[in-house]
């Protein structure tokens, strides 16, 4: 049997496009995969960020769900420190009570945006500490009995929605050892702590009520086409949108494609095109390859794939090869 496979999907907005367009979209990937046998999709919470619009993340899982049958759904993730524990518990306990037994909640410590937008969101900068006590209150709220007598989420209590722990440190793996729940590294965007994290988090799980052995999810990119070049010549304008995205971001006109490719080359753009160090580029056997070693590599139970593309067309097509190179079954 191949490793399972999942989609995060960071709900891109296209140069010169609309949310509303990115929406349609995710739709239309979420379908696909379940369509193509993908364990789950997930959805990312940033703030502040013009090119991606998955900022009310809890609404957007809902819709996504209703467009959809039975994949699962989730959060990868829902920054804690932006948000009340007891908030969370009522929103994803909501998902949970209209889509039983299909909802995934990821929990990540970092603010997921600046730090001017963090004072927006009228959050303490100290959240990030109570990150690991945050966790254990909400799972309360979403199991049988609160930590703070009298006071229960409804809808969510009883839920039992389940919970991963999201990292790009080793200080997430060992909270999800702690705490005996499934582990998801960001290796997509933050890749140079992948193998020391994993080791970390499987040396030192503790068997808990909600699992029992350690289980890893690891990130990886993915271009997939009909052949190697195309997919490069792909692979290529993502790295160009990717330095636009980042580089570009406060800038009230784009860069040219003469500055682009200065930046490229530039200590800066190198920077940023690391986080595509784990991105599997080429036709559907380079690609089964490539996440056959990978997954050998992060010592991962399951792999959450991104189709990174310049184009939706493109996106589904890389979904599409890639189920079929790795024998997934709807």
């Amino acid at each position: 049997m191949s490793i399972p496979l999942s989609i995060l999907d960071l709900a891109p907005i296209r140069p010169g496009g609309t949310a509303a367009e990115t929406f349609n979209e995710s739709v239309q990937l979420a379908q696909s995969a379940e369509a193509h046998g993908f364990s789950r999709v997930w959805y990312a919470e940033h703030h502040n960020m013009a090119s991606i619009a998955s900022s009310a993340t809890s609404v957007l899982i809902g819709h996504i769900a209703n467009h959809t049958k039975s994949i699962r759904l989730g959060a990868g993730g829902i920054m804690l420190p932006n948000h009340s524990p007891m908030v969370i518990a009522e929103q994803f306990g909501t998902l949970e009570t209209l889509f039983p037994g299909r909802i995934d909640l990821g929990l990540g410590r970092a603010p997921g945006t600046d730090q001017l937008t963090f004072q927006a969101l009228r959050r303490d900068p100290r959240a990030s500490d109570a990150f690991p006590h945050d966790v254990l209150e909400l799972q309360a709220y979403l199991g049988s009995e609160s930590r703070i007598e009298g006071v229960n989420a409804y809808p969510g209590q009883g839920t039992n929605v389940p919970l991963y722990i999201l990292g790009s440190s080793l200080f997430g793996a060992r909270l999800a050892a702690q705490l005996g729940l499934p582990y998801s590294f960001a290796s997509h965007f933050a890749p140079d702590a992948l193998v020391q994290a994993t080791t970390a988090y499987r040396n030192e799980f503790r068997p808990s009520e909600f699992l029992a052995e350690p289980y890893v999810i690891a990130g990886v990119g993915i271009v997939a086409a009909d052949t190697n070049a195309e997919a490069h010549q792909i692979m290529e304008q993502v790295r160009r949108d990717r330095i636009q995205m980042f580089l570009g971001r406060n800038r009230p006109v784009p860069f040219t494609e003469a500055e682009i490719d200065m930046l490229l080359d530039s200590s800066h753009g190198e920077n940023i095109l690391h986080m595509l160090k784990y991105t599997a580029v080429g036709d559907g056997a380079t690609v089964a390859q490539y996440l056959t070693e990978f997954a050998k590599t992060a010592q991962a139970d399951e792999l959450i794939t991104v189709h990174n593309s310049s184009s939706a067309t493109q996106r589904l097509s890389s979904v599409e090869i890639t189920a079929k190179a790795m024998n997934l079954s709807a």
